[in-house]
């Protein structure tokens, strides 16, 4: 799986996902929102916007909540930057924090002081980017699904994915960002559902914790998902 095993225990997952729906929702809105801002509110005339909802879907959004969150955006005075934060978390774990924010300083203060108390330092930009690739990720729960492996992966293939992993209970589909879009839409028109749809951070290389670290990297992730502002977090932990 990519060098990490983030699905390892899938209803485990699902169930933290479930706890934390009202908060998913509310970052998903937000992001629908700078979406609709920069390309408009057609997301036939919008990749980005596209993109989003296909992550909202993965999410289980309701197409109503989406559809309002959409037209909320198209006439809202709200305005987001989204802007990336880098650092090390503990025994030098490499971490990627996307935001999205009205108030820079804010949003940086917080997150630093996130960092200070998990042990870890927030680092200027481009310091552990470099560990990482941006690769579209699709990841399909198996028994949401009746094709079969071989007829899933040369669908996959056949629309432009760049490579097709199959573990006990997931199948994950990786393409070029660039090719994301298409590929999603091919296995969207099969009919198929996404457990995780969406352009991600993924690291070239991995690093273990001791049992001590663990307890301070699940705590530094979970203060920083609290994080209003935070859309996004990559690291190159594995767990």
């Amino acid at each position: 799986m990519s060098g990490h095993s983030k699905w390892h225990n899938i209803q485990a997952k699902k169930g933290k996902a479930d706890a934390a729906r009202g908060k998913i929702f509310t970052k998903l809105g937000r992001e629908l929102l700078i979406a609709v801002k920069e390309g408009g509110p057609d997301p036939a005339g919008n990749s980005k916007l596209k993109n989003v909802i296909a992550k909202c879907k993965a999410a289980n959004m309701p197409n109503d909540t989406i559809n309002n969150a959409i037209k909320k955006a198209s006439s809202s005075n709200e305005n987001y930057e989204e802007i990336t934060y880098e650092g090390y978390g503990p025994s030098g774990v490499a971490v990627i924090v996307e935001a999205s924010t009205d108030n820079k300083n804010r949003t940086a203060a917080d997150v630093r002081h996130v960092f200070d108390k998990a042990g870890g330092n927030l680092g200027t930009s481009g310091c552990v980017s470099y560990m990482f690739n941006k690769k579209g990720i699709i990841v399909i729960e198996k028994e949401t699904t009746k094709m079969d492996e071989e007829e899933l992966m040369m669908l996959a293939l056949d629309a432009g994915a760049e490579d097709f992993e199959a573990s006990e209970e997931i199948y994950e589909i990786t393409t070029d960002p660039s090719d994301f879009s298409e590929v999603r839409e091919k296995l969207e028109e099969a009919g198929l559902e996404f457990l995780e749809a969406e352009v991600q951070m993924v690291p070239t290389t991995t690093v273990s914790l001791d049992e001590k670290g663990v307890e301070k990297m699940e705590r530094l992730i979970e203060r920083l998902e609290d994080l209003d502002d935070v859309a996004n977090i990559y690291h190159n932990w594995e767990e």
